[in-house]
């Protein structure tokens, strides 16, 4: 592994620490451009957008398995959601962990743990166990994680406090012109007055 610093897309900088732990340090080396990130989510007006309900049967019950987990297989969970509103073109998924920065997520930005996009309208489900790769046989395509890899990476929390991770999709009105491995900031610019509802669905997980 290169040991040198070197800035990430979204200047998160890339940290040769263990992996349980680059995400306080990855948080802390980043705060200026976590604190913009923060204040660029997708535009979706004035009234907000509709809502999806979205559902995951890894985690029935809110808790997060340790196969999900850095502690385990870290296969990325199952998620499926219905009725989409009209005019839905593809969806987009960004998951985080709300707890990142010491519960302090919501002013600071949110550790990223997992972006896929360019999902399929008609598409319903993304299954438990998605491939770790820029480009899915359905056509969707996936992001680089905080953890600086393509795919899902599982919750890992530093210590022993429960975090919680929100998985939110996007119905959006069109593709999005991205290649396999793009950023946060890319994704959400990409975003920008292209979303029509959005859902969500909280998992916890502590080791």
């Amino acid at each position: 592994m290169n040991t040198t610093w070197q800035p990430a897309l979204v200047g998160r900088a890339r940290i040769p620490a263990p992996r349980h732990v680059r995400p306080v340090l990855i948080e802390i080396a980043a705060l200026a451009s976590l604190l913009l990130a923060a204040c660029g989510r997708p535009d979706v007006g004035p009234n907000g957008p509709a809502t999806l309900e979205v559902t995951s049967s890894s985690f029935p019950g809110g808790i997060i398995p340790k196969e999900y987990s850095c502690d385990g297989r870290e296969a990325s969970p199952e998620l499926s959601w219905e009725s989409p509103p009209a005019g839905t073109r593809s969806y987009a998924l960004i998951a985080t962990d709300k707890d990142s920065f010491w519960g302090l997520g919501s002013v600071f930005g949110y550790f990223v743990h997992w972006l896929v996009y360019d999902i399929p309208a008609q598409q319903r489900e993304l299954p438990a166990g998605v491939a770790k790769q820029k480009q899915l046989a359905d056509g969707s395509r996936q992001g680089t994680s905080d953890f600086d890899s393509v795919g899902y990476g599982g919750p890992c929390p530093p210590g022993h406090s429960p975090h919680r991770y929100a998985f939110v999709l996007y119905a959006l009105d069109s593709q999005l012109d991205l290649p396999g491995g793009a950023s946060e900031k890319q994704l959400l610019q990409a975003m920008q007055g292209h979303v029509l509802a959005k859902g969500e669905v909280i998992g916890r997980f502590q080791h």
